[in-house]
């Protein structure tokens, strides 16, 4: 007979059964009251800091901030320094760049035995206007008379252009001096 009034009482409070688990230091919060009830007095546990942990953290937020700081600081190149002066001289500079970029491309598919001399010093003097070109923006933003360097740094571009164009006048000459030669000493 106790076993039915069990069964029923289960049946009865069924879905009223709490399943769930306890919270956190529940059972040291049990132990708590049950030892205070009883005057027993307890030594409160020291509460660990996990300072592998907050080191972690405080490593991150530096990592950021110096990510952060790095950003605003960096420095930008010179060409956006220049285009930030002279957005006209960053186009030209755009434009005769590319402008040279083909013309040696077109001279270097040119190289030849017979040739490869004058290209080789044609490109060392190209290195040179390069560096010429590049104090000039230094000048330029450091403060010099922006007009006279932008014009300087426009003549060096035009200087650039016209040694590719000369050595490729010279090249031109070569190859028809060579097949000329070739046709006197036909058989």
């Amino acid at each position: 007979m106790k076993k039915d009034n069990i069964e029923a009482l289960f049946t009865k409070l069924q879905n009223d059964l709490d399943f769930a688990e306890p919270a956190n230091g529940h059972q040291q919060r049990f132990l708590d009251i049950l030892n205070k009830s009883k005057g027993v007095a307890t030594i409160a546990p020291k509460k660990k800091h996990s300072w592998p942990r907050i080191l972690s953290i405080a490593a991150t937020i530096a990592i950021l901030f110096s990510i952060g700081i790095a950003q605003f600081i960096t420095p930008s190149s010179i060409e956006e320094k220049v285009a930030e002066i002279s957005p006209e001289a960053s186009k030209t500079q755009f434009y005769f760049a590319s402008l040279i970029e083909e013309q040696v491309k077109e001279l270097n598919s040119e190289k030849s035995p017979e040739n490869e001399r004058i290209i080789n010093d044609a490109m060392i003097q190209l290195k040179k206007l390069e560096t010429n070109y590049s104090k000039m923006e230094q000048d330029l933003l450091n403060g010099g008379h922006s007009k006279l360097i932008l014009s300087a740094m426009i003549s060096n571009f035009q200087t650039r252009i016209e040694l590719l164009n000369e050595v490729m006048i010279q090249i031109e000459n070569i190859k028809t001096l060579k097949n000329t030669n070739d046709a006197n000493y036909t058989i």
